[in-house]
């Protein structure tokens, strides 16, 4: 298939309100179709994975299509070979989340892809370090991974917005999952104020979190 043939098959399922509905909350550079994401992902069960060797994306959907190819793929070396491509071409939060969450094969294979994780972390692009945190917040939030997944957040020292806020939707997760231990862990932090706070606010967001509890978090804030 042609990148031509690609587009015009997403065109036909163009959606104008939904991409004006979009283009007002992702921050992205590639231009929008206006394609609603379960008919993405449906797209990805039919179309050929020959798709991921075409170069050069011109939309949005473009590059979240495959994204989603790339999630169905069962075989991890094959999956690894794209994953390491196509993660530099997410340039923002909309296209990481739906790629990290749809990726499955991660849940199957957790102690390898936890040792991917610790390498993204690490990477100088801003969206390779929050496809970290966010594969840690959809796959790792258990005991088990709990003062591993604290040690490698107090070991991040970025400015980038996208990267505090996944770090404080995590431990959020964390929290509502481990209050105890995260609680714990939130007393002695070494994460920055705006950091910390927007954790707060996103503890306190979830239903999950009692009245009382949130009014004494509410009192944790950093000034």
């Amino acid at each position: 298939m042609k990148s031509s043939e690609l587009i015009k098959i997403l065109k036909e399922n163009e959606d104008i309100e939904y991409k004006k509905f979009s283009e007002r909350i992702i921050d992205t550079n590639y231009p929008m179709i206006g394609i609603r994401t379960p008919i993405l992902k449906k797209l990805s069960k039919n179309v050929s994975k020959d798709i991921l060797e075409l170069n050069n994306e011109k939309y949005y959907e473009e590059v979240l299509l495959k994204l989603f190819v790339i999630s169905n793929i069962k075989d991890k070396e094959e999956y690894d070979k794209f994953f390491n491509k196509y993660i530099y071409k997410i340039d923002c939060w909309s296209l990481c989340d739906s790629f990290v969450t749809a990726s499955k094969i991660i849940k199957k294979n957790k102690e390898y892809y936890f040792n991917v994780v610790e390498e993204l972390l690490k990477d100088d692009y801003l969206f390779a370090v929050r496809v970290g945190l966010v594969i840690l917040l959809n796959y790792y939030v258990e005991e088990e991974y709990l003062s591993k997944i604290f040690d490698l957040v107090d070991n991040i020292n970025r400015e980038e917005y996208y990267i505090k806020m996944a770090i404080a939707w995590l431990l959020s997760i964390c929290y509502i999952k481990y209050p105890k231990e995260t609680s714990k862990y939130l007393d002695n932090t070494k994460i920055d104020d705006f950091t910390y706070n927007k954790t707060i606010s996103k503890i306190c967001d979830s239903y999950r979190i009692d009245k009382e509890t949130k009014q004494e978090l509410k009192k944790k804030r950093r000034n």
